[in-house]
């Protein structure tokens, strides 16, 4: 791990860095990663966390690293180690227990086996293969600070012809550095302090740093997650116990809208590791009225008779839960733009321009339908990287053209985020059933006629190969030719109605 430096408290220290990242998650690890293998130096990542791999109940998500985050992972020669830490979708089977403690397996048929091979992978184990890329081969140039904060961005005015950064961070409780990088990266989710600083810095009055907000059959879902022992036993008589690359889909026995529940366990290829159980329901459930670990118990084992619950949950993780106020699936966003150069006079022909740029959450954020959120993020960085290629590494060069190759995929995704896959929680049974209806409808026409129909969209979006513009509008042509079809179909019955009509009247 790289060493901190010394602090005098209550004294700001600048650090003449060439290259900031706020955020140290994926996003921000994989921007720094990249740059580092390009050959820049002074690299620095801001992370409020305290470690890299700090534990936190409610964002013990679980990565599927596909074909398009795997673009990043080959550009680093890091794939193998998926394969050694993550589970193969190749070989991934559901389990799906009923309350009266019947099951099925069954080998997943919506994973496309003709597609490179996907790993389930958790964000904590991703996130610490990252940082241990960066202490085995580039501590020499990424400097990671935990514990710290991005507290204020100023746009600083030289001569009133040029402008430089000055980035002030909080590091622990007490100690405050500036940093006056040449390039900011702004990797810090959702609420990004950095986008946010872009906002007030834009004048066009257009409104370019804000997240754009469409709608999504799966937004406003609210989730937490139950953390469970490594191995939990399934059935009251101990006999039995979850496998640790198998997925579980356990259903409740309590029908009533307000009252059903779930669990969701996704694999884990260490055993040993604890797991987690997502539980994903509409806002007005009973089981945010819950407040204490005995009222979890209750209701737990009244859901799912077919678990032995106690024996399951400890006391204090039924507490914690019911304690937890989770969180809300967003609205599927975008950002419009994806960088800002400041102003720059020239001093040499070797001089580049100050810029910041956006990527990952920052500028794009929606419910976890499509599995997308991570593979988009690092594809960003793909993307970043094509462009430092195409202008030789000159930052006012290539952030524009980092955000004309990237953002109207981004919006493609947003769209696919919000019909490719939203009905899946069964948040309402009519509109899940529709869905269902025209999911498996493009799947067999596609299957039956492939020169005319598309598969739908999330089996498109396993194919990396595709931009999610292309896959966008692979699902725009057959929904054409589907209105078409539906259209002469309704013609051809009103013409027959017709006709029959009429040979009925002259019979008579």
């Amino acid at each position: 791990m790289c060493a901190k430096p010394s602090f005098i408290a209550d004294e700001p220290q600048y650090f003449h860095k060439s290259i900031l990242i706020v955020g140290g998650g994926p996003a921000g690890l994989a921007t720094a990663l990249m740059l580092a293998k390009r050959g820049w130096s002074n690299i620095t990542i801001l992370e409020q966390r305290a470690t890299a791999d700090y534990y936190e109940p409610d964002k013990s998500f679980n990565y599927l690293i596909d074909g398009r985050g795997q673009k990043f992972t080959d550009y680093l020669g890091i794939t193998p180690n998926l394969a050694e830490i993550g589970v193969s979708t190749q070989e991934f089977y559901l389990t799906r227990m009923a309350p009266n403690g019947s099951r099925k397996s069954s080998k997943l048929p919506i994973v496309d086996p003709k597609r490179k091979t996907a790993y389930w992978i958790t964000r904590k184990a991703f996130v610490r293969m990252l940082y241990e890329e960066i202490e085995r081969n580039w501590q020499n140039c990424i400097k990671v600070l935990f514990d710290a904060k991005c507290v204020e961005i100023n746009k600083i005015s030289i001569n009133n012809e040029e402008d430089k950064l000055d980035v002030v961070a909080q590091v622990g409780n007490d100690h405050v550095v500036r940093f006056e990088p040449s390039l900011l990266a702004g990797c810090d989710g959702l609420r990004s302090v950095v986008r946010n600083t872009l906002a007030e810095w834009d004048t066009s009055g257009l409104n370019k740093f804000q997240m754009q907000l469409f709608p999504s059959a799966s937004a406003g879902l609210r989730y937490k997650v139950l953390s469970l022992p490594p191995k939990p036993p399934l059935a009251h008589s101990g006999e039995e116990y979850a496998v640790s690359e198998m997925a579980y889909i356990i259903l409740g026995a309590l029908r009533n809208r307000q009252r059903y529940l779930r669990l969701g366990l996704l694999p884990v290829k260490n055993p040993e590791e604890p797991r987690t159980a997502n539980v994903i329901t509409p806002p007005d459930h009973e089981i945010w009225e819950l407040k204490d670990g005995e009222a979890i118990y209750s209701f737990f084992e009244k859901s799912f008779p077919q678990l032995p619950i106690r024996k399951i949950l400890s006391p204090e993780e039924a507490d914690r839960f019911a304690k937890s106020e989770g969180g809300y699936f967003p609205k599927p966003q975008y950002c419009p733009r994806l960088q800002f150069l400041l102003r720059h006079k020239p001093k040499s022909k070797d001089s580049s321009a100050l810029g910041v740029m956006l990527l990952g959450d920052t500028i794009h954020c929606f419910p976890p339908d499509i599995g997308q959120g991570v593979n988009a993020a690092l594809e960003d960085v793909c993307v970043l990287d094509e462009a430092l290629s195409q202008s030789n590494d000159d930052i006012s060069q290539a952030l524009p053209l980092y955000e004309s190759l990237r953002v109207a995929d981004v919006k493609a995704l947003i769209r696919l985020a919000q019909i490719a896959f939203p009905w899946q929680y069964g948040q309402a049974p009519f509109r899940t059933k529709l869905w269902s209806i025209n999911f498996f409808l493009r799947l067999v026409l596609s299957r039956l006629l492939p020169f005319l129909f598309n598969p739908p969209a999330f089996f498109l979006i396993q194919n990396d190969q595709l931009s999610y513009q292309e896959i966008l509008a692979k699902v725009k042509r057959t929904t054409q030719i589907l209105y078409v079809l539906g259209l002469l179909l309704m013609c051809g019955l009103l013409v027959a109605g017709d006709r029959l009509l009429f040979a009925s009247s002259h019979n008579i």
